[in-house]
């Protein structure tokens, strides 16, 4: 059976899309989990790029196998019913979590890099999320489809001027003293399965979709690949920033400072990134809530807002700081067990 490439490439650009959030895309994440460690983080990047290529591909392969069309069907084929619906009900939250902190991260990007209003960005994010969760999952597919080139081709473009940079090298190969430097160790592990357990919110239903198993496999491969290239990218570009983690949003940052003339597209292709994380949480949300409540998906939709938007009035830089390690700490028992569940072919499952 033939590959089909341009579904792969779909695939691949709504697995990028959903991991490349907020914190990914201002680079306020990669510092949190990597570039604070200097070359020991470059040595977490390449480890957590091999899990997001060989588990982010065999977790849709495995959805699609068993039909789910859900990440509470998944979690309840690898943990069991009981502690399926345990994790079902933490991913909910966590998911809610995450919306939060995307919320947040539109609002910093409004009064950080535009001199705007943070209210002024979380509202505009909820308005246009929700034109675009009436759409369905072909905005889903269109919107990733879009930004996830963009956010490549920018994430190389400001590598390649860091690398010009003086001292480009030593600063690469630094390692600086970090009091939690222990973190280092577990970082590849507890940021891969954080973006992995919330990325099934999306993938699980896409690859329901797609059903085709040589495609979600290529799929999964193209976007786990892209995201590890990202990854590299934009940590041998935070590397040459001083007191990176003194910023929100430190890619914008650089950008002013390296490239300035380019510096409000690549403004806007950061609030597109964390504009499609924001749709496929609450697209996952959605779908989840819907099976366990009979009401319209644009009340579910509202009600799921309304909640993240108290929340995202906490600082930006605080709620990733903490939420985020914590949810990773929580996902690794979800990659442990993906990793350990055999892939079945189709006749055993029948």
């Amino acid at each position: 059976m033939k590959t089909n490439w341009g579904a792969a490439f779909q695939i691949a650009a709504v697995y990028v899309g959903t991991v490349v959030g907020a914190g990914f895309a201002t680079g306020r994440e990669i510092v949190e989990f990597f570039s604070r460690f200097g070359f020991i983080g470059f040595i977490s990047i390449l480890m957590s790029g091999y899990i997001f290529i060989f588990l982010g591909s065999k977790g849709m392969r495995i959805a699609a196998r068993i039909q789910a069309t859900s990440y509470q069907e998944l979690n309840e084929y690898l943990f069991g019913r009981f502690f399926g619906s345990i994790i079902n009900v933490l991913m909910l939250l966590m998911l809610l979590g995450v919306c939060a902190v995307m919320l947040a991260g539109a609002g910093a990007v409004f009064e950080e890099q535009l001199g705007l209003t943070k209210s002024l960005g979380i509202f505009l994010t909820i308005g246009l999320s929700i034109i675009v969760m009436v759409v369905g999952i072909k905005g889903l597919f269109a919107v990733n489809t879009f930004v996830v080139p963009m956010m490549i081709a920018f994430s190389f473009f400001l590598m390649i001027l860091s690398m010009k940079l003086p001292n480009f090298m030593e600063q690469l190969l630094y390692i600086p003293f970090a009091e939690d430097g222990w973190k280092a160790v577990v970082a590849p592990f507890s940021y891969a399965a954080l973006n992995l357990t919330l990325a099934q919110a999306v993938l699980v239903p896409v690859a329901a979709e797609i059903k085709d198993d040589r495609t979600i496999k290529w799929g999964g491969i193209l976007g786990g690949a892209a995201l590890t290239i990202i990854l590299i990218s934009s940590h041998m570009t935070l590397v040459m920033l001083p007191n990176l983690e003194s910023y929100d949003i430190p890619m914008g940052v650089i950008m002013r400072t390296v490239a300035s003339s380019f510096f409000w597209i690549y403004v806007l292709i950061i609030y597109g990134e964390i504009f499609t994380s924001v749709i496929g949480n609450v697209f996952g949300v959605e779908r989840q809530v819907r099976k366990y409540i009979s009401i319209p998906s644009i009340v579910i939709v509202t009600i799921i807002f309304v909640i993240c938007y108290f929340i995202s009035f906490i600082n930006y830089g605080t709620l990733l700081s903490y939420l985020y390690p914590l949810f990773g700490y929580i996902s690794i028992i979800f990659i442990v067990l993906l990793w350990m569940k055999p892939f079945e072919e189709k006749r055993d499952l029948k």
